[in-house]
């Protein structure tokens, strides 16, 4: 190899590394404004909502002195600018403070509330993409013909109908009437703290516990919420699949692997797909971010103990407090997933390295 070919390669290689470390350092300040920002607009929240922190603490029993020293203590007195700094050195070190409604710290109630979530939002995102992109698949190759017509209907009835309306007909039918399922919760009574919590997830802790009869109980409760969430995940991802597929369907090179003998069956399933799940990596992300934080009616009507149940009660109970935290915590989720499927969007796709 020649020298100069040699200081060529070299100076390519340094460009593509400073080019690397570019994007990084992009991605990281991106991170952070975001992060910031989610932080100044529920600082803001916990300013403007007409509940007064101070008597949420000391009962509207208290004396003015009471009051004023509370108030004080609680760094209410200093400029907002300083209450914003001292807001977001609490949050980044882990601090939401302390739950009225507990009495324990917010970010203990959050670890012991946040996996229920997760565990809901995961097996409804489960149901809606083994549905959702075959549907979709089935809708763009039968473009304007009966399959079409059903997967596009079933989708409109996902987007209209209420999730907590088509959470109670689910109880009435499969658990009040054909009693297919199991109730509200997330466990039958007598199956409470069987098994150890290892991850908080009761799927996986039965499993890893090698109890059977308490994952098919959980299972049970699991499957219509799940199947409720999934729904709405599955007419999302359905719409999208079937869009990305419309507009690869029109490509060249479609044509030209039918021209070569392909079976329709490997050009759609294999190629056109293929091309499609890069796409649908940010949809399916952002599908799962928006259950995770849009599952708080469902939690409500299944009396499922999450992280939305959570927090309607802190509401409910005006400790502010915990409602700031566990929305920080989603908001924080969501912007994780977020960049998740931004990293896998460019390891599925070298094109947008």
């Amino acid at each position: 190899m020649s020298l100069t070919g040699t200081i060529s390669g070299g100076r390519r290689a340094w460009l593509s590394s400073r080019s690397g470390i570019l994007k990084l350092g992009r991605l990281l300040i991106s991170l952070a404004v975001t992060l910031l920002g989610l932080l100044l607009i529920t600082f803001l929240i916990g300013r403007v909502m007409p509940i007064d922190p101070v008597l949420a603490v000391v009962g509207e029993r208290a004396t003015n002195e009471v009051y004023e020293a509370t108030r004080k203590a609680m760094g209410l007195d200093d400029p907002l600018i300083v209450q914003f700094w001292n807001y977001v050195t609490e949050v980044l070190t882990g601090n939401f403070g302390t739950s009225l409604l507990t009495s324990r710290p917010v970010i203990q109630d959050i670890a012991r509330v946040f996996p229920a979530t997760l565990e809901l939002a995961t097996v409804a995102t489960i149901i809606g993409v083994s549905i959702g992109i075959p549907a979709g698949v089935i809708a763009a190759v039968h473009q304007g013909r009966w399959p079409d017509h059903l997967v596009r209907l079933l989708g409109l009835f996902g987007y209209s109908m209420p999730v907590f309306w088509l959470g109670l007909v689910g109880l009435l039918v499969f658990y009040g009437k054909l009693d297919w399922v199991a109730g509200p919760g997330r466990l039958d009574v007598f199956f409470e703290d069987v098994v150890p919590q290892v991850t908080g997830v009761i799927l996986i802790d039965s499993l890893l516990a090698g109890d059977t009869e308490v994952f098919a109980n959980a299972l049970s409760h699991i499957i219509l919420p799940a199947s409720v969430l999934g729904y709405y995940s599955l007419a999302y991802v359905s719409r999208m699949t079937r869009s990305f597929m419309l507009e690869q369907l029109a490509q060249e090179y479609v044509t030209t692997a039918r021209v070569k003998g392909l079976s329709e069956a490997r050009v759609i399933w294999r190629h056109v797909l293929g091309n499609v799940m890069v796409p649908l990596i940010t949809v399916i992300a952002l599908s799962y971010a928006n259950l995770l934080e849009g599952s708080v009616l469902t939690e409500i009507v299944f009396a499922w103990p999450g992280i939305g149940f959570y927090i309607t009660n802190a509401l409910l109970a005006a400790d502010m407090n915990a409602v700031l935290g566990g929305t920080v915590v989603v908001g924080i989720v969501f912007i994780g997933l977020n960049l998740l499927s931004d990293v896998l969007y460019r390891f599925v796709d070298p094109r947008a390295r």
